[in-house]
């Protein structure tokens, strides 16, 4: 079902679950901030919980020590386009009699355990923003295997309206809807939605170039002293959304000034993703995440895009090589 952004998709989400006042949802810190912003909008509260410093995502281990009784969620992130160990979660979410609503806003066209991202939860929200492997410029996808729940997503989507678009303009004039309850003006557009149908006629060759991408960083970084390449466990497909890197302790030189380097080159790169717990709105009582801070703090982006050319890509790798040699 499409909706206008993964924020909207996820907010009806939690609505029509009823997940609010008096509940708590754990999701990771290290994640954009919306995954957190919303479990606030829906009136609950956000439990932080650590992650795997090598998939950058979310800690089982961590989730189990951090429920209670007023946990009603799990809202694990598919970090950077990585699946998370979804199995594992859902069993456990299952001793505990816990939701579990996967962030799957970076996953569009990964696979876990060889099934489609989006098959293994219950209900799952993909992101369709234009850094997003399929885009509609903008826009966010649910998925569920629920059809009672899917029919009130779709109600809620449309203002709480009883019939859909097309019920209403394929039925005589004197059918009218109706409005049972109140409703967002959550809806995809017409054309998103044709531009996104477009896009996946080309999604098997825009993955396939990503990962060709990613294994040449990959083969460069492989035992680099400085620069650890991203961790796939072998029972994941990534979809390369993107190409993250973590510095090494003894790393010489700063963060910051390696992005500075590559960017008087002309190569753009952007930090790691965030601590979500680091910024003012949650700052308070401050969270320990220790592998959450080291990861925010030591990782950044390189450019990976199915239209990079084998040569530019050349050249970001011979400008790393000079950053070190220098």
């Amino acid at each position: 079902m499409g909706v206008s952004s993964w924020t909207t998709g996820a907010f009806l989400l939690l609505k029509a679950l009823g997940i609010g006042e008096g509940d708590e949802v754990i999701v990771p810190s290290l994640t954009f901030i919306a995954s957190v912003n919303v479990i606030v909008h829906a009136g609950a509260t956000p439990v932080f919980v650590d992650i795997d410093p090598q998939t950058y995502n979310i800690d089982p281990v961590d989730v189990e020590r951090k429920i209670t009784s007023k946990t009603r969620a799990i809202l694990p992130v598919d970090q950077i386009g990585l699946p998370c160990e979804i199995d594992v979660l859902r069993k456990l979410a299952e001793e505990n009699g816990l939701l579990v609503i996967q962030d799957a806003a970076c996953s569009f066209g990964s696979r876990f355990r060889e099934a489609p991202v989006g098959s293994h939860a219950p209900v799952a929200v993909f992101s369709l923003h234009a850094r997003k492997v399929i885009t509609t410029g903008e826009g966010g996808m649910i998925v569920t295997n629920d059809e009672d729940l899917a029919n009130r997503l779709r109600r809620l989507r449309h203002q709480g309206m009883s019939l859909t678009d097309y019920q209403r303009h394929n039925g005589p004039p004197t059918t009218f809807e109706t409005y049972p309850e109140i409703g967002y003006n959550f809806r995809i557009t017409d054309i998103q939605a044709a531009i996104g149908l477009a896009q996946l006629q080309r999604l098997e060759s825009l993955l396939a170039r990503r990962a060709v991408l990613a294994g040449k960083y990959s083969d460069f970084l492989a035992g680099h002293p400085f620069i650890v390449p991203p961790h796939v466990p072998e029972h994941v497909g990534p979809n390369w959304q993107s190409y993250q890197v973590r510095l090494r302790q003894n790393c010489p030189i700063s963060r910051s000034e390696i992005m500075d380097r590559l960017h008087a080159k002309g190569i753009p790169t952007r930090r790691g993703v965030m601590a979500s717990h680091l910024e003012s709105p949650y700052a308070q009582p401050r969270a320990q995440l220790p592998m959450t801070e080291m990861v925010a703090a030591t990782t950044f982006q390189l450019p990976i895009y199915p239209g990079l050319d084998d040569e530019a890509q050349d050249y970001i790798i011979e400008a790393l090589k000079g950053i070190f040699d220098d």
